[in-house]
C-alpha cells in the first residue's frame, strides 16, 4: 500500500447536495485544503418525496427536485477527507440530503502548462 493520497493516483469526488447547503460544503472543503471545485445546477429525484403544488387551479406534481453537483478532483489530499467534509457540511437529516461519490481518473492534462497526470491537477 501507498504512502501518497489516493494511492497515487487521481480521485473525482462528486456530490449531489441541496442547493441551500453550498455555502457550508464550500467551508468544509476549503478547511480540508481541496483545491477548486465545480459546481453545477441539477434536478433529480431519490428517496425525497414528490411535491403537490397548484397553480391557476390545476394541481400539479413537482418529483424532479433542484440540487447542486459539485465535483472535486484530488491527488494531493485523501478522497477520503473531501468525502468526510463534504457529508459533515451537507447532513441534515432529511431525505433529500444527496450523496458523494468517488471515481478514479484515468488521466489528467493541464491545457495551459501541458502537465499531466498528478501534475496536472
Amino acid at each position: 500500500m501507498s504512502d501518497e493520497p489516493n494511492d497515487g493516483g487521481i480521485k473525482l469526488v462528486m456530490a449531489m447536495i441541496r442547493p441551500d447547503k453550498l455555502s457550508d460544503v464550500k467551508q468544509g472543503l476549503a478547511e480540508v485544503g481541496a483545491p477548486s471545485i465545480t459546481v453545477t445546477n441539477i434536478s433529480g429525484r431519490g428517496s425525497q418525496p414528490a411535491k403537490k403544488g397548484q397553480w391557476r387551479g390545476e394541481e400539479y406534481t413537482v418529483d424532479l427536485h433542484q440540487k447542486v453537483k459539485v465535483e472535486c478532483i484530488v491527488a494531493d489530499i485523501p478522497a477520503e477527507d473531501v468525502v468526510a467534509a463534504i457529508a459533515d457540511a451537507a447532513h441534515t437529516g432529511e431525505p433529500g440530503d444527496g450523496k458523494v461519490f468517488v471515481l478514479p481518473v484515468e488521466s489528467a492534462t493541464q491545457i495551459r502548462t501541458g502537465q499531466t497526470g498528478t501534475e496536472a491537477v
